[in-house]
């Protein structure tokens, strides 16, 4: 039987962030359908280590290496090769050193990589099927970026990355197989920016383990207090994140504690930033740092809150609240890539005011914030299981489970 190579950005495990949520359900769906070997990278030991314990007996063979590449390093080595910085922040010579011993063994026939950085990795000649999951289009991120940030004195580097990522995703995605994007947004953004057809760019979208976010599970109490309760749940060391949960306490909690003055505001997740801590002066706003479980979080919140100015793709954050029969408060941009009808399953909001609003109005009819939330779970259920967002790999690789 040929074997997979799968190639991931992060070790998956644990599967407690956006990325790693997706590309750990994705390996459990290509181990059904043939021995995977996993080459990845991890941020630190401590997190290859997690990774290893857990996913050593699952895989055909695995390898982790961490990756030590600054910044700044990344981007003086990126100007002068010509390279995006995304991927010289990923770059490992042992790693690409093993991948390129394993292939050279002949038992793979099919590569799954999954985040573009990943890319560079794939071998020049290979006669099986590679599958490139780029889940967003990432220079169009960094085309967002360059626009925010003109009179910023580095704001080249975000127009840099936008115009050589781009061309780089172009040409990797001719190159394989097939290319998937997380939302059909994405996918046809892509398809527009290359000209490829959907033959070659599709969409497979995210899911939600509906059994794990479930409302009716019994969780510790916690973010109990005086005033309902608002939170937001992400990886607080990321900029959209940050900017998002900034605009909510500096300009919109304001505004719903004019209506409910003992309102709060929890930002919960990981790597909070000094600015992110730095809200915490702010009337009603809570930094709670890491956490070993969000459930319970979203259980406590009156409304999730998904302010986010920039984002790409389908956000998991915005499916475990409403697996978890949250009324949920986004953007629309936060909003654009979940398959539900704003005013039944959501609510969409732009602007301070409207969204502050939008948060009032579930403060203040608690039974309207019930239904919502029930009719956001019936729709996760009937919609988003991962079983069914990922089916297509096995077609894709010429493999069935």
């Amino acid at each position: 039987m040929a074997e997979i190579l799968f190639l991931v950005h992060r070790a998956p495990w644990p599967p407690d962030r956006g990325d790693r949520i997706r590309s750990w359900h994705m390996f459990e769906a290509l181990a059904k359908l043939a021995p995977v070997h996993v080459a990845a990278l991890a941020d630190n030991q401590a997190d290859a280590e997690i990774a290893r314990e857990k996913m050593a007996p699952l895989c055909k063979s695995l390898t982790i290496e961490v990756r030590n590449v600054s910044r700044p390093t990344a981007l003086i080595k990126a100007v002068l090769s010509g390279d995006p910085v995304s991927n010289r922040l990923f770059r490992s010579k042992a790693l690409a050193r093993h991948v390129d011993g394993l292939i050279a063994q002949g038992r793979i026939g099919h590569i799954v990589a999954f985040s573009g950085q990943m890319a560079q990795y794939l071998p020049a000649d290979f006669d099986g099927r590679i599958i490139m999951d780029f889940v967003d289009v990432d220079s169009a991120k960094f085309a967002t970026y360059a626009e925010q940030d003109k009179r910023q004195p580095l704001n080249w580097v975000h127009d840099r990355e936008a115009r050589v990522l781009g061309a780089y995703e172009a040409a990797v995605a001719r190159r394989v197989d097939t290319s998937l994007f997380v939302s059909e947004a994405e996918a046809a953004l892509f398809r527009g920016r290359t000209g490829l057809g959907e033959e070659k760019v599709r969409a497979v979208e995210n899911g939600i383990d509906t059994d794990r976010f479930n409302p009716a599970l019994i969780f510790d109490r916690v973010g109990e207090g005086a005033g309902p309760l608002a939170v937001f749940t992400g990886q607080m060391d990321y900029r959209p994140n940050i900017d998002g949960v900034r605009w909510f306490a500096s300009d919109i909690l304001p505004l719903i504690r004019q209506i409910h003055s003992q309102a709060r505001f929890a930002i919960v997740g990981r790597a909070p930033t000094d600015e992110v801590r730095a809200l915490e002066k702010l009337p009603g706003v809570t930094v709670t740092g890491e956490v070993p479980d969000v459930r319970p979080w979203l259980v406590a919140a009156n409304a999730v809150v998904a302010p986010l100015l920039l984002a790409r793709g389908v956000q998991n954050k915005l499916l475990e609240a409403m697996a978890m029969a949250r009324p949920v408060v986004a953007s629309a941009a936060a909003a654009e890539g979940i398959d539900a009808t704003p005013g039944d399953h959501l609510m969409v909001a732009d602007g301070a005011r409207d969204m502050a609003d939008a948060v009032c109005a579930l403060f203040g009819d608690s039974a309207a914030a019930t239904a919502m939330g029930q009719a956001a779970r019936a729709r996760m259920i009937a919609r988003y299981g991962w079983d069914a967002c990922l089916a297509p790999l096995g077609k894709f690789l010429g493999l069935t489970a």
